[in-house]
C-alpha cells in the first residue's frame, strides 16, 4: 500500500524534531559517550555526527520521490540495510546499528554494556555506527586537489571489478528496459522541477540550464528507447546485479592503502539492482566532472579487461550522462538549505549539466571513433604505449595477451598451459579481438588493440573492422634495439606478474617469422621508438599525429 504523502507542515515538524535530536547529541558525552561535543556533517538526507574515532548516521525523516525515511521503523530498515550492504566492501568500517535513545535530558547514544542488560529510555530513532576514516582522502578530494595517481585509480577498477563478479544475478523483475528508463525519466522530471523553484540561482536560468535539461531528456528518453533490446538482454543474461548503486568519487576512501568503497545506495531496491555498467559509469563521469578524462578511461577499460564485458559498452554514455544528471539534481536538492553553501552547490550543478550535455554529444558533433592497432615483437613496449595512447584518445584498450587466456579460463598471469599458443588458439583470440573493436565502434567508443599482430592477415582483419563503421584504422609499429627487447623479455619473465608469456625462445622465433609492414600500409602507419626512459617515450606517445 504505498504512503501516504504527508502534509508540508508534518514534514517540516519532523525535520525540526530531528535537528533538536542532532543537537542534544551533540553534547559532550551524548554520542556514544565521546567527552567533546560531536561534529556535524548534513546532507539533504542523513546527519552525520563525527565523535573521535566514529560516525554515526542518522536518516532525515524525509519523504521524496526516491526515499522514504519518514517513520522510526523506515529508518531503522534502511540502517539494517546500509550495515548489509556496506559491509560487503568495507566490513572494517561499518561496526553495527545502534538506538538512539530518549534520556533524562535528551536523546543520547549508549554503547557497550554488559550482555543482556537493557539500557533505560525509550528508541526514539536509530544511527549506523562507522570508524572514522581520514576524509582527506576521499577519491572526490584527492581528484580536486590533483593528487589521484594512476595506480590508485587502476586499483579502484580493479576493486570495483572483483565486487561485481562477486555479485548473483538480480532477482527476477530488476533491471529491464521499462523500469531503468522510468528512473532515469524521473530523475529529469524531478531535475526540471528543482530548476523552476525559488532556490534555484537565476544564474542557472541564465547560463541555460533549463533548456541544456530539455535536450537532455529527450536524448535520454530517445537513446533509451535505442537501448531498450540490449538492456533486456543483459537482464535476462545475469548483468544486472545488486551493486553500489551510487558510486561517485565521494563515496570512495583511499584507506590502508586501498580503495573502500562506503555508502552503497540502502534506500531503493529498484536503483541499486542495476546493469553493472550503471554503477562503473558513475565513477567514469565523475572522473570527467573532475576534470581527470584520462583516468575516466582507464577507469573504464581496466574494469572491462577485468570482467571481459566490452558488450556493454553502447550503454555507457546512457548511464553516464543519467549519473551526471543524478549529481546535477542532488547539488539542487543540498543547495535549498546550505545557506553560505549554496551558491557552490548550485555551480555544482551546472559542472553536472554540462559534463552530462558533453556526454550526450549534443554541444558539438563527436569526432568518429577510430581503431588503433599495435604491432611489435615481444618487449617492444606495445602495452605500455597502448593504455597510455588509449587515454589520450578517450578510448578503451583490449589486450590479446588477456583475451587469449580468458578464451581458456585462465587468469592474467597464469603461465602458458598445452595448447595456449596452438594455430587454432591464435585464430579464436584475433576473432576475439575484432569482436570486441566491432562492439567498441558500434558504441560509438574508440579502440586501442593491444596485440603483437605480426601476421599481415591479421592485420588486414582488424582493418575491415574499422572499415565497416567507417571508421579510422592506425597502426602503431612499436620497435626497439634488439638488447633492449631481450632484456625486457627476460625481465618480464623474472617478475611473473604480467599476462604475456613471451620468453627468450619465442622472440627469437617471432624474428623469423614476422611479417612486417608493407609499403602499402605506410599511409596509416606510425612508427613509435620505445628506446629511452618512460618520460621520453611518453613524450614521443604525446607527439603522434592524432
Amino acid at each position: 500500500m504505498p504512503h501516504r504523502t504527508p502534509p508540508a507542515t508534518d514534514a517540516a515538524t519532523a525535520l525540526q524534531g530531528h535537528a533538536l535530536m542532532v543537537a542534544q547529541l551533540r553534547r559532550p558525552g551524548a554520542c556514544g559517550g565521546h567527552p567533546d561535543p560531536a561534529g556535524l556533517i548534513e546532507t539533504h538526507i542523513s546527519s552525520l555526527l563525527l565523535a573521535g574515532h566514529r560516525v554515526f548516521k542518522l536518516k532525515k525523516p524525509v519523504r521524496l520521490p526516491f526515499v522514504d525515511f519518514a517513520t522510526v521503523e523506515l529508518r531503522h530498515e534502511a540502517c539494517q540495510q546500509e550495515l548489509r550492504l556496506n559491509r560487503r566492501t568495507a566490513p572494517r568500517w561499518y561496526l553495527d546499528v545502534v538506538p538512539v535513545r530518549k534520556g533524562p535530558t535528551g536523546a543520547l547514544i549508549t554503547l557497550g554494556g554488559a550482555p543482556g542488560v537493557e539500557h533505560p529510555g525509550e528508541v526514539i530513532d536509530w544511527a549506523v555506527m562507522m570508524r572514522r576514516f581520514d576524509d582527506r582522502q576521499l577519491f572526490s578530494r584527492l581528484a580536486a586537489g590533483g593528487q589521484l595517481s594512476t595506480s590508485m585509480v587502476v586499483d579502484l577498477a580493479e576493486v570495483v571489478a572483483r565486487f561485481h563478479a562477486q555479485q548473483t544475478p538480480a532477482p527476477p523483475g530488476f533491471g529491464r528496459a521499462e523500469a531503468t528508463r522510468h528512473v532515469a525519466r524521473q530523475n529529469m522530471t524531478e531535475l526540471a522541477a528543482l530548476l523552476h523553484t525559488s532556490s534555484a540561482s537565476p544564474a542557472l536560468h541564465e547560463a541555460g540550464a533549463a533548456a541544456s535539461v530539455v535536450a537532455l531528456q529527450r536524448w535520454t528518453e530517445a537513446r533509451g528507447a535505442e537501448l531498450a533490446t540490449l538492456m533486456d538482454l543483459r537482464c535476462r543474461t545475469g548483468h544486472v546485479r545488486e551493486v553500489h548503486g551510487d558510486l561517485h568519487l565521494g563515496n570512495i576512501v583511499w584507506a590502508e592503502g586501498a580503495p573502500v568503497l562506503f555508502d552503497a545506495l540502502e534506500f531503493n531496491d529498484t536503483m541499486r539492482h542495476i546493469d553493472t555498467m550503471g554503477d562503473l559509469a558513475f565513477s567514469f563521469m565523475d572522473l570527467i566532472a573532475h576534470g581527470l578524462p584520462r583516468l575516466a578511461w582507464l577507469f573504464i577499460s581496466t574494469v572491462l579487461e577485468a570482467s571481459g564485458d566490452h558488450a556493454a559498452l553502447p550503454l555507457l554514455a546512457w548511464w553516464a550522462v543519467h549519473r551526471a544528471t543524478v549529481r546535477a539534481k542532488v547539488a539542487l536538492l543540498g543547495a535549498a538549505g546550505q545557506g553560505a553553501d549554496a551558491g557552490a552547490l548550485r555551480a555544482q550543478a551546472q559542472r553536472y549539466l554540462g559534463v552530462a550535455t558533453r556526454l550526450a554529444g549534443l554541444d558539438r558533433a563527436a569526432p568518429p571513433p577510430r581503431l588503433v592497432l599495435t604491432f611489435g615483437l615481444s618487449g617492444s613496449g606495445k602495452t605500455g604505449a597502448a593504455g597510455q595512447l588509449a587515454q589520450r584518445l578517450g578510448a578503451v584498450r583490449v589486450r590479446s595477451d588477456i583475451e587469449r587466456k580468458r578464451l581458456f579460463a585462465l587468469p592474467p598471469t597464469a603461465r602458458s598451459t598445452p595448447g595456449l599458443y596452438a594455430p587454432d588458439a591464435t585464430r579464436r583470440t584475433y576473432e576475439r579481438l575484432q569482436e570486441v573493436a566491432d562492439q567498441a565502434l558500434g558504441a560509438g567508443v574508440s579502440i586501442v588493440v593491444d596485440a603483437a599482430s605480426l601476421q599481415r592477415q591479421e592485420r588486414n582483419a582488424l582493418r575491415a573492422v574499422a572499415a565497416r563503421h567507417g571508421a579510422p584504422f592506425h597502426l602503431l609499429v612499436c620497435q626497439a634495439p634488439l638488447p633492449v627487447l631481450q632484456a625486457r623479455v627476460a625481465a618480464r619473465q623474472a617478475e611473473g606478474r604480467d599476462a604475456s608469456d613471451a620468453t627468450p625462445e619465442v622472440l627469437a622465433q617471432q624474428q623469423q617469422w614476422a611479417e612486417w609492414p608493407g609499403a602499402d600500409e605506410a599511409a596509416d602507419t606510425w612508427v613509435l621508438d620505445t628506446d629511452g626512459s618512460l618520460d621520453e617515450v611518453a613524450r614521443r606517445i604525446e607527439a603522434l599525429p592524432i
